[in-house]
């Protein structure tokens, strides 16, 4: 790699970082703000995916804000185990993508912490919530015109994005043989696309 490119790495990285401790603190209950100088809201979706680069931080920081996200999402869970679209508000239940989100950080979470047990209980419920999201009850969680894996647009059936967020929680999770059938089911999309696009061409 040249010394430019990594100059360049490390002024990305420094400013990504910079985001992430602004953001760290918020108007909603000391939550961490979702958007660097925009919307202030502790949105789950986005804090779940700001795991992924405060874990690759190792800031300290930034670990213990993850940490209160994560405690509170489990505080304001559904009695079914749905987690709520908003982390300090527990009313606030309308993206359908937080709960495999919130298994997937708590994961990511664990492993970084060395904390193998770290809410044990409401991992216990969101893993229940999310067995009932697959009617066929083989694992891949269906994709319902009602259920909005993605804010942009739904897929009717089986989608590609949600069961992708499933196969990583359950591998963080080490429920590996779910795993292993998640990751067989979503191969046969590839096979039907492929046959469906052969077929047409």
């Amino acid at each position: 790699m040249q010394n430019i490119d990594r100059e360049v790495i490390e002024k990305a990285k420094q400013a990504a970082l910079e985001v992430l401790l602004h953001n760290a603190h918020g108007p909603y209950h000391g939550l961490p703000r979702t958007a660097g100088w925009g919307y202030p809201e502790p949105y789950t979706r986005d804090l779940m995916f700001s795991i992924l680069g405060i874990a690759a931080s190792g800031n300290e920081l930034l670990m213990e804000s993850i940490r209160s996200v994560l405690e509170n999402l489990a505080h304001n869970q559904t009695k079914h185990g749905h987690i709520p679209s908003l982390v300090h508000d527990k009313d606030d239940r309308g993206a359908s993508d937080t709960t495999p989100l919130f298994l997937l950080g708590v994961g990511v979470f664990r492993k970084v912490s060395g904390n193998p047990e770290f809410l044990q209980d409401a991992v216990e419920k969101a893993l229940d919530w999310m067995d009932y999201q697959s009617p066929s009850d083989r694992n891949l969680v269906a994709q319902q015109p009602t259920s909005d894996w993605r804010d942009e647009q739904w897929t009717i059936g089986y989608g590609l994005y949600v069961n992708a967020l499933v196969h990583c929680y359950l591998r963080l999770l080490g429920k590996h043989e779910k795993a292993d059938s998640i990751r067989h089911d979503m191969s046969l999309f590839y096979s039907y696309w492929w046959c469906y696009a052969s077929s047409c061409s």
